[in-house]
């Protein structure tokens, strides 16, 4: 008998062949499972419960990915794409999983029968390039120079967003707010720029948008009520300074012979104290932020002044006060002069919910707004949350991309109709290889009729129908049980989405076919040496 050679090390597992890419496509499905059923306007939520107990009731795909623990190395791929969705779109995070899930759902068969990876890979790129292809000849651009038809489409986009979310019923409402929010924002349309508070309490149509900068009362002192609430026309100091008496020994520690040293020290501090104040108060300021403390001598002496004072300012809040309402973060108060304080026409302290918040409104560059959102319990609010960051993307990608298509389903099932009539015009195995993919994409809107407990199979009869009938727009409606025109519906969304979900899912089952072999080593860290027996413990 020959010697066994053993190239690697000692308990490495290796899977490879075959059998390796079956139970990849199988640990995918796995991953599909899970958030297949949220797709869609009747899709259902997920309650997911984290170590820590804590609880997150969502639908948005990325979320229930990243909260689920996925381990195996083929469903993390389809993890890593929920999330560059969810960061390059915003929104199709669902559907991403899903079609990446069902092209290998369909193509499992092949590889069984021997077909080569290759092969298959080849001929799913050739299907994306026919697809881009198309979304581009057929999508819908948007003439932009008409700002109320404009606006009218960025609110129905919104809305498609909104319409799989927690917050549907509302969705009218909410497409305003979020519309008014983005088209507040600069060029650039920066994310960051868009402040999210969420006050527990009230009913969702109590939501707020402010166009400018609100955040929640501070940390305060005494002599604080004695503060005016509001402000016309006011002018605001924004510093990075501290306003408060230190206890000597936490900074340095003099030594003294007497106490009139003594004194005379502590007189010089209080001093410096005065005179920070005083230039703050000359320079015209009714509105103090700074992000370090200001204590309660710094308080009542604003207060005797009738100016507002607020410290511990949160950085992110101070940087969107500076956007909205100019002037500059200082970090001395001997060059307070007119140009670096900040301008806005009204600013209140209002009590919202169990909060009170300061609210600044009328800042003359406001290229930042503020979403306040009511709602009930802690974990609505947070979805409340997710739901409008999606539609906010959608918005954005919108503005940038200006070319939108149907949803429901439509575009799927005129692009499945296409890749079907090419793959008649070709021989070979590519030939089957297109039409099982064709077959593929109409799990979209299959997908959406089973989980509005519709009948999937006579729907996407009437679909092929009306698709082979040259109906490019038609999909699923979800109100009728039936079929319609969707862009007349205003059923719209960014073709950037469907670009965008495509190539990730195309990009992931290729990548996932490529792999053949699986070498896990579990002693990669080294054997530990065994712990040796501490004071107490048992033998």
């Amino acid at each position: 008998m020959q010697p066994q050679i053993l190239l690697l090390k000692e308990g490495t597992d290796t899977s490879q062949g075959k059998p390796q890419l079956i139970s990849n496509i199988n640990a995918c499905q796995s991953v599909v499972d899970v958030v297949r059923t949220t797709l869609g306007p009747r899709g259902m939520d997920k309650l997911i419960v984290s170590k820590s107990s804590k609880a997150t009731i969502s639908n948005d795909g990325a979320t229930i990915l990243k909260l689920l623990d996925v381990v195996h190395p083929a469903g993390k791929i389809l993890v890593d794409i929920a999330k560059s969705q969810d960061a390059e779109v915003g929104d199709g995070t669902t559907s991403v999983v899903i079609l990446a899930g069902e092209f290998l759902k369909h193509i499992k068969s092949y590889v069984e029968e021997g077909v080569h990876p290759r092969i298959i890979i080849r001929a799913m790129r050739k299907c994306l390039q026919l697809c881009l292809e198309k979304i581009n000849e057929i999508s819908i651009k948007i003439n932009k120079s008409n700002a109320s038809e404009f606006r009218s489409l960025l609110e129905k986009c919104a809305s498609t967003a909104m319409s799989s979310k927690l917050i549907s019923q509302q969705r009218t409402f909410f497409s305003k707010m979020v519309v008014d929010a983005v088209l507040l924002l600069d060029d650039l349309l920066p994310l960051n720029m868009i402040g999210i508070k969420k006050v527990p309490g009230g009913g969702l149509q109590e939501s707020l948008l402010v166009a400018g900068v609100a955040f929640k009362k501070t940390f305060s002192y005494a002599g604080f009520e004695m503060q005016p609430k509001v402000y016309k026309n006011c002018k605001i100091a924004l510093l990075n300074i501290e306003l408060e008496l230190k206890a000597e020994r936490a900074n340095a520690e003099v030594r003294v012979d007497n106490v009139k040293e003594f004194q005379k020290i502590v007189d010089t501090e209080w001093n410096i104290l005065y005179n920070k104040l005083q230039k703050i108060h000359e320079s015209g300021a009714n509105v103090v932020l700074s992000q370090l403390p200001i204590g309660d001598v710094a308080t009542q002496f604003f207060a005797d002044r009738d100016m507002f004072c607020a410290g511990r300012v949160p950085d992110e809040d101070l940087r969107r006060t500076l956007k909205a309402c100019g002037g500059a973060v200082m970090s001395t108060v001997y060059d307070l002069k007119d140009s670096v304080l900040g301008k806005c026409d009204l600013f209140e302290e209002r009590q919202i919910g169990g909060d009170r918040f300061n609210l600044f409104r009328g800042c003359p560059n406001s290229k930042t707004c503020t979403l306040i959102l009511r709602g009930g319990a802690e974990q609505f609010l947070e979805e409340t949350e997710r739901s409008l960051h999606d539609a906010i993307m959608i918005v954005r990608r919108t503005i940038k991309n200006d070319a939108v298509v149907a949803g429901g389903g439509a575009i799927e099932m005129e692009l499945s109709k296409m890749l079907r009539d090419y793959s008649k015009t070709i021989a070979g195995k590519e030939q089957l290889l297109i039409s099982a993919i064709a077959k593929a994409l109409e799990i979209i809107p299959r997908q959406l009729c089973d989980n509005a407990g519709f009948d999937g199979t006579t729907i996407l009869n009437k679909l092929r129908q009306k698709h082979a009938q040259g109906h490019c727009w038609y999909g699923v409606d979800i109100n009728q049980e039936d079929v319609s025109d969707n862009l007349e519906m205003c059923v719209w969304e960014p073709a950037i989405i469907k670009i965008n979900a495509l190539t990730a899912a195309t990009e992931a089952a290729c990548l996932i076919l490529s792999v053949d072999e699986t070498i896990k080593n579990e002693k990669s860290g080294g054997d530990q040496p065994q712990m040796g027996r501490g004071m107490g413990r048992p033998m």
